[in-house]
C-alpha cells in the first residue's frame, strides 16, 4: 500500500509539474474514469441488464470526462467526441461479430483451477461480457487519437483560414499516418509486458505454436489488440473528414 501511495504520489507531481492545471484534471480522470468502470461493472452484475449497451453508455462518459473534463469544451473536443463516437459505432459490429467467431468468451483452461471453487452459473451472457472488454480496450485509443488530430488540424485552419477543405483532410491523414505506427506499437507492447509471465509459462508447459494461437487466453488479447489497432486506423479518416468538413463550411 505504501509503494502504491508513493507512486501515486510521484505521478501526480510529475503530471501537476509538466501539465499543470490540465495535467491536475488528467490526473483526477483516472479516479474518475475508475468509478465510472466500478458503477458499469455493478449494474452489470444484475442478470436484467445488458453488458453491451451498460458498457456503451459507459464509454460515452469515458469519453466526455477525457476529452470535455481534462481538456475543456470547446470545438476541436467537440469534433473529437463525433469521430471517436462514430468510428465506435462503425467498429461495434466487427467488435460482435469477431468476438462471437473467435469464442474469447468466458475462461481459458489456465484459468479454471484458480476458479474451480466457485460457480459459474452467474445468469450473465459472456459473449456480451467479452464484446464489453474489446470494447472498452479499444475506446481509450480511439480518443487519444481523435483528439491528437483534432487539435493540430483546427491550428491550421486558425493560422490558414483559407485552405480548401482536401488539403486540410490531406493535411489530417498525413498526421494520422504518424501516430499509427506508435500508437499500434504501443498496444502491442503493452499486451507483451502484462502477458510475459503467461509467454514464460507457456514455454515451461512445452506449449506448441499451434497450442498458443488456439489458447483462449492468448487469442482474447491477440483479437483485443487487433480491434484496438483497427479502431486507431478507422478513426484517422473519419476524425480528418469530420474536422475538414466542419472546419472549412464557413469558407464554402
Amino acid at each position: 500500500m505504501n509503494t502504491l501511495l508513493i507512486l501515486a504520489i510521484i505521478l501526480f507531481g510529475l503530471m501537476a509539474f509538466v501539465g499543470g492545471k490540465k495535467g491536475v484534471r488528467s490526473y483526477f480522470s483516472l479516479f474518475i474514469n475508475f468509478g465510472i468502470l466500478l458503477i458499469m461493472l455493478f449494474f452489470m452484475l444484475d442478470p436484467k441488464m445488458n453488458p453491451i449497451i451498460l458498457t456503451l453508455i459507459a464509454c460515452v462518459a469515458i469519453v466526455s470526462v477525457n476529452l470535455f473534463y481534462v481538456n475543456e469544451v470547446n470545438l476541436k473536443t467537440k469534433l473529437a467526441f463525433v469521430s471517436t463516437m462514430a468510428t465506435l459505432v462503425i467498429l461495434f459490429v466487427f467488435i460482435y461479430l469477431m468476438t462471437n467467431l473467435s469464442m474469447i468468451q468466458g475462461f481459458g483452461e489456465e484459468e479454471i483451477d484458480e476458479l474451480a471453487p466457485y460457480s459459474l452459473m452467474i445468469g450473465i451472457d459472456f459473449v456480451k461480457v467479452g464484446v464489453s472488454i474489446v470494447i472498452i480496450s479499444t475506446v481509450g485509443a480511439m480518443t487519444d487519437v481523435a483528439i491528437a488530430i483534432s487539435s493540430p488540424m483546427r491550428e491550421l485552419i486558425y493560422h490558414n483560414p483559407s485552405i480548401e477543405r482536401k488539403e486540410l483532410f490531406t493535411s489530417g491523414m498525413r498526421i494520422g499516418r504518424d501516430i499509427l505506427g506508435t500508437d499500434t506499437n504501443t498496444l502491442f507492447f503493452a499486451f507483451i509486458g502484462s502477458y510475459l509471465a503467461l509467454v514464460l509459462w507457456f514455454k515451461d508447459l512445452s506449449y506448441s505454436i499451434g497450442d498458443i494461437a488456439n489458447s483462449r487466453v492468448f487469442v482474447a488479447e491477440v483479437v483485443t489488440i487487433l480491434s484496438a489497432s483497427i479502431g486507431i486506423a478507422l478513426v484517422i479518416p473519419v476524425t480528418s473528414w469530420v474536422n475538414a468538413f466542419y472546419l472549412t463550411r464557413k469558407n464554402e
